[in-house]
């Protein structure tokens, strides 16, 4: 089913249900939540998922995992996704937002799946094909395309506001000044809220925003400075032992995303 409203089509007896969308460019979908969990995947584009627990980038090759009830804003860049709404009473494969490693395999079916009729045949080919996706989906790798808010308001804002325009070289004596604590005291607090260090926390913000902007055609050394990297060298660096893999390569990677 494609571009087929989700209400439509919710309170089918199937456990899951398979939607293609297209987004124009930039779409933003303000806060809401589904009944039903979502695995949200970006056949084309990339996807900005935001939550009040974290703010999460899905590349082309993963998708997002969204349990149900979760508020969540949603941001399409350049998007046509492939969602499966799940029944809760099926088995979760996460009580928390998770991005998921896509394989060629699961995605094959994710296309698929979007051209199977709303009241396809649960014993049938359909069925097995749904079946399948139900297999994949719970064997799918996460992913650390995330980065945790903190419930403190005051530190979430600060967060939320770096987000918005990160750069490596903001340092934690700044964060401490503003929240009236002392550098140690601050650094201890943040990692209570968050899990991770400052410098953990800021890196992997600034690699989030990186994804984004590499998908969106910006060059890598442009990038890079407007993050606060001294070279092009030191980002590419940090990306690719955080990645796994080159700025450019993922670049190409994008480009040679097929379209639907």
């Amino acid at each position: 089913m494609r571009n087929v409203p989700l209400k439509s089509v919710d309170s089918l007896d199937r456990d899951v249900i398979a939607l293609g969308t297209d987004y124009l460019p930039n779409t933003l979908l303000e806060t809401h939540q589904h009944r039903r969990a979502q695995f949200l995947y970006p056949a084309t584009g990339l996807i900005e998922v935001s939550t009040n627990d974290g703010e999460w980038v899905i590349p082309p090759s993963c998708g997002v995992w969204i349990p149900p009830e979760t508020g969540h804003e949603t941001r399409m860049l350049d998007v046509s996704t492939r969602s499966l709404y799940i029944e809760p009473s099926a088995p979760r494969h996460s009580k928390q937002c998770e991005v998921l490693s896509v394989s060629p395999l699961f995605r094959q079916l994710l296309l698929e799946a979007v051209d199977v009729p709303a009241e396809y045949d649960k014993k049938g080919r359909h069925g097995l094909l749904m079946q399948l996706i139900l297999c994949e989906l719970s064997k799918a790798k996460p992913l650390p395309f995330f980065a945790p808010i903190p419930q403190d308001s005051k530190l979430a804002k600060l967060c939320r506001d770096f987000i918005r325009n990160p750069k490596i070289d903001s340092l934690p004596q700044q964060w401490a000044d503003k929240l009236h604590k002392s550098e140690r005291s601050f650094s201890r607090f943040f990692r209570q809220q968050t899990g991770m260090s400052f410098s953990q926390w800021r890196q992997q913000v600034c690699l989030l925003n990186s994804l984004t902007q590499i998908l969106s055609g910006r060059g890598i050394t442009e990038i890079a400075f407007d993050l606060g990297y001294n070279s092009a060298g030191s980002f590419s660096t940090m990306f690719k032992k955080q990645m796994g893999q080159s700025p450019s390569h993922f670049s190409m990677d994008a480009l040679d995303i097929d379209r639907f």
